[in-house]
């Protein structure tokens, strides 16, 4: 992924809102289908690590990334940003 595109995604996700929260138990199977599905029908999400999770945002991201086959776009203190391209009719059309 390219800067350009990266940037072209942050700004997208600038505006929406967390539809995930990793709380204290952090990362279940049941929130990695959930993390999946969504990115299957959004593309683009955007998670919350609550206070009360004690492992480390980065962490997290790049291992949601691996298990979910999706794209890290962003780590800012406890916000993830997350992008995986939908494998039917892909809604987001990154810049070349």
């Amino acid at each position: 992924m390219t800067s350009k595109q990266r940037a072209y995604l942050k700004g997208l996700a600038n505006s929406r809102d967390a539809i995930f929260q990793v709380g204290k138990s952090s990362l279940t199977p049941e929130m990695v289908t959930a993390v999946d599905e969504a990115l299957e029908k959004r593309e683009l999400i955007k998670l919350s690590v609550l206070k009360n999770c004690f492992d480390n945002p980065n962490e997290i991201a790049d291992t949601l990334a691996e298990r979910t086959h999706a794209l890290v776009v962003q780590v800012i203190g406890k916000k993830i940003i997350l992008y995986r391209p939908a494998k039917k009719e892909p809604k987001i059309q990154l810049p070349k």
